[in-house]
């Protein structure tokens, strides 16, 4: 298989390898990709889903237009779950992004062709954006460094939002390094997002010394995954890394507070979607306003996407709200709280990425709807709670690879850089090697 096969780039995949060879002039330092849910210019933007077929943005998102600056050049728009639903990369209307270790298996989700893209070309960044795990997740699948930043630490302007109190635009790459050259570059205040400007300054020092291992955490995994996991800490423990092992009871309610706020917002997200503005347009102007947007959205919708919609629509009803919105409120609350006690006392919280190897696309569809949301359980709690993590790769089981997160109290990015690093310098990546 060759390269756009693998990654099936969202928009323009054929001038993929002419705007590589573009790098080697003198013009550009590096290359980049963006998630198909970040604004370009020069591409579209369509979040993986077919009612935003069409659709070019007349500017750049922020994290893109700071990647040209530093003199990047964007390479394409890297395939995703519609709006960013789904853990494997099996929702979008334009393909299924491969993974590099095993072409009959997924790559992650939901950023699955950035991992792809960070994972096959060397010195490439790719820029993902997580909400429940969708950094963290295909950076394990796929062996690569998979980093997201604290809420608010990286503009969202020009991102397509699936949960704006919960999504981050991260790095995915091969290395620790160029997180730690490329994430100073992108973060920063922004008057144009809000939320970006409570930040304090960016610190790239620290030190991870103590980590805590949440019993809650190391339940359900695979075999494989929990072998390779309790190798880990053990290596942890012979770089001078103190493991302590605690309980987080709060965690067992992460997932399904995770799923009321997520498809919460992301119900009145798509609302704007309706054949008028945006995308694919609707000319029957005859009709109703029920009929005109309803034929739009069913027909343009994926299925995952439809399942959120309504999701979310019922939670935030009348009479529903308190029940179920406001109570996964207090849930996300007390999770933060609970990391905030250990933070007091440790730098970080390490598990596993994912609780099990990357699965064929024959064992997904065999999954139901909630086997899918679990499988999210690890890379939850700290996109729920807005603090930064990051996976790294801690080994391999028959050629796949397998990932660690380590999850730091808000603003404190240095020290995950750090502990990235260290890790790094002390294990051997694998990568596999692909044609263009």
């Amino acid at each position: 298989m060759k390269l756009a096969e693998y990654l099936t780039i969202a928009d323009r995949h054929e001038v993929f390898a002419e705007r590589l060879a573009e790098v080697a002039t003198d013009d550009y330092r590096f290359h980049f990709s963006a998630k198909d849910n970040l604004c370009s210019t020069e591409f579209q933007a369509r979040a993986g889903s077919k009612i935003l077929d069409g659709y070019r943005p007349p500017f750049d998102a922020t994290a893109v237009k700071k990647m040209r600056d530093e003199g990047g050049l964007l390479i394409g728009k890297t395939n995703m779950d519609e709006f960013g639903f789904g853990t494997f990369s099996v929702n979008s209307a334009y393909g299924v992004p491969k993974n590099p270790f095993d072409p009959e298996r997924s790559c992650g989700g939901s950023s699955g062709g950035a991992a792809a893209a960070a994972c096959l070309l060397p010195g490439h960044v790719a820029l993902g954006v997580s909400t429940g795990g969708s950094i963290a997740c295909p950076a394990s699948f796929c062996g690569v460094v998979g980093f997201t930043p604290t809420y608010g630490r990286v503009s969202r302007y020009g991102l397509i939002d699936y949960g704006n109190s919960l999504d981050k635009v991260g790095i995915l790459s091969r290395t620790a390094a160029d997180v730690r050259q490329f994430l100073p570059a992108i973060s920063g205040k922004d008057e144009r997002d809000p939320t970006s400007c409570a930040q304090p300054a960016l610190d790239m020092s620290g030190k991870v010394a103590e980590v805590a291992v949440p019993a809650e955490l190391t339940q359900n995994l695979s075999p494989e995954v929990e072998k390779c996991f309790n190798e880990a800490l053990q290596k942890l423990a012979d770089l001078g890394i103190k493991v302590r092992r605690l309980s987080m009871p709060s965690l067992k309610y992460a997932i399904s507070a995770y799923y009321i706020l997520a498809t919460s917002e992301a119900s009145t997200n798509l609302a704007r979607y309706c054949g008028m503005r945006f995308g694919v347009r609707n000319e029957d102007f005859d009709k109703s306003f029920n009929e005109f947007f309803a034929k739009t959205r069913s027909a343009d919708f994926g299925e995952e996407a439809k399942r959120r919609v309504l999701l979310g629509t019922f939670s935030r009803m009348v009479g529903f709200r308190n029940k179920y919105y406001m109570k996964a409120l207090q849930v996300r609350q007390l999770i933060i709280s609970e990391y905030n006690k250990i933070f007091a006392e440790c730098d970080a919280v390490v598990s596993p990425t994912m609780p099990f190897l990357p699965k064929r696309f024959d064992e997904i569809a065999a999954m139901a709807p909630l086997e899918i949301y679990q499988a999210d359980f690890l890379t939850v709690p700290p996109n729920l709670t807005g603090m930064p993590h990051v996976s790294v790769p801690c080994g391999y089981h028959q050629g796949l690879p397998i990932g660690l997160q380590a999850v730091a109290a808000q603003w404190q990015e240095g020290k995950l850089v750090e502990f990235a690093e260290n890790w790094e310098a002390n294990s051997e990546y694998i990568f596999p090697e692909v044609s263009l």
